[in-house]
């Protein structure tokens, strides 16, 4: 996940991302210590050594910090979380990273350890200043000062082109220089096929159509990132509209795919039967268990969550639609059950505690009274399929499997379990 680097910046397009901090506590007692585990990855995006930010960490939390180059680990001593190192990095990037004159993160740092100074260049704006150097950091900076860059390599080019054009002064190569002009070979003619290319933009209205489709496929996917760092009301808020636009466009009875993918998107599919049922149910709800089963099969089909939700989505309706429903609860129940969008456990689950985080207090307990008959209903048949699951054993234990060479066909017959013989009556001895 991708964020602004300036996080002072909501443009969902800006240019200039880094990856989220991802922190990672290990180790207990005096031992424990916070591993920034994408620190490479946050440090190159900002232009910087990854040692900066983790120091920098280190002396606004008072705490020892730990590099490991090769293995790409660095550690800051106790127990951290990453939102708060998140907001800790906002800070290094303010002091160390952005330009004092056009807030652009392009800037890279000049470090003079004779002067004990460090300067900061834009590359976005062209400003040139100096840093404040009385952060603890600076000093870490003075005494690590950052690689150089391919300006540095640049200028360094530079210099030993001079020494060149000296030293050729010098041997007397100077006073043919204009001559030496003459006889430069002229650069080899580019091949004909080339000129032919035509390097234009196509304008057709295909082409633009096309570039168009691109352009909204790449906003899609800074809209999804985005969407995704929303909190949970706001996400859920979102696919309500989304499910309300399909209703009111009558293209709701054919998206249950969309519907899902929508809110696998939002991160809230446990969420769904909640805000379906609040859209899509009525007094006449019974018919639309019926039409609408599809839908809600999609998150609640082995989803006990998901189901548990479509329960107080339930009670929303009956909220709604008390003077109509709360004397059918049992039956709608039922219907619940029949259509695979309710499992036994979760109903028995369900009305064994009345809560009140749907509706009231009082309607909670009318409803569970309400759903007594089907509740018991179904624990009865629930023992009665046990029951006979157990006589169909004892059945299959006194059967046996009898082999005759003669016959065709095998025979099974039913065996009689052994019944001790009564023991005859006490013998008169006078009627030996």
């Amino acid at each position: 996940m991708s964020v602004n680097i300036n996080r002072s910046v909501s443009d969902q397009f800006y240019r200039y991302k880094m990856p989220r901090l991802i922190a990672k506590v290990e180790g207990k007692g005096n031992g424990i210590k916070t591993v920034i585990v994408n620190m490479v990855d946050v440090a190159k995006a900002l232009n910087r050594p990854p040692t900066y930010p983790t120091k920098f960490f280190g002396c606004e939390l008072g705490a020892q910090t730990q590099f490991d180059t090769k293995n790409d680990r660095y550690i800051v001593n106790g127990s951290h979380e990453a939102n708060k190192l998140q907001d800790m990095l906002d800070g290094f990037i303010r002091k160390f990273v952005l330009c004092h004159e056009c807030d652009n993160p392009e800037t890279d740092l000049h470090v003079n350890p004779k002067k004990q100074t460090i300067g900061t260049s834009c590359k976005a704006c062209g400003y040139r200043g100096m840093l404040d150097t009385r952060h603890k950091l600076c000093t870490f900076i003075l005494k690590n000062p950052p690689e150089s860059t391919d300006s540095g390599s640049a200028s360094a080019k530079k210099e030993k082109e001079k020494k060149n054009r000296k030293k050729d002064k010098e041997n007397g190569s100077g006073s043919g220089e204009a001559g030496n002009h003459d006889n430069i070979d002229a650069p080899e003619a580019v091949d004909g096929d080339d000129d032919d290319e035509d390097w234009a933009e196509e304008t057709t209205e295909e082409a633009q159509r096309r570039r168009m489709e691109e352009i909204s496929d790449h906003a899609k996917v800074l809209t999804l990132s985005e969407d995704l760092e929303k909190p949970l009301e706001e996400r859920v808020n979102i696919f309500y509209s989304y499910v309300k636009q399909k209703k009111e466009s009558g293209t709701i009875d054919g998206a249950d795919k969309d519907i899902l993918a929508e809110a696998e998107r939002l991160d809230v599919k446990a969420m769904g039967p909640l805000i379906l049922s609040e859209l899509l149910f009525n007094e006449n709800i019974r018919d639309q268990i019926k039409k609408y089963k599809r839908h809600f099969l999609r998150f609640c089909h082995n989803n006990k969550k998901a189901q548990k939700y479509l329960l107080g989505g339930f009670e929303c309706v009956v909220k709604l639609h008390q003077v109509q429903l709360l004397p059918r609860v049992a039956i709608i129940l039922k219907d619940l059950y029949d259509a695979d969008l309710l499992e036994e456990d979760v109903i028995f689950a369900w009305a064994e505690k009345v809560s009140k985080k749907y509706v009231s207090k009082e309607l909670a307990k009318e409803i569970h009274a309400k759903a007594a008959p089907f509740v018991k209903w179904l624990k009865e048949a629930e023992e009665e399929s046990e029951g006979s699951e157990e006589e169909e054993e004892e059945d299959d234990e006194n059967v046996e499997v009898v082999y005759s060479s003669s016959a065709r066909e095998l025979k099974v017959e039913t065996v009689k379990p052994d019944t001790p013989e009564k023991e005859e009556d006490d013998i008169d001895i006078d009627a030996i």
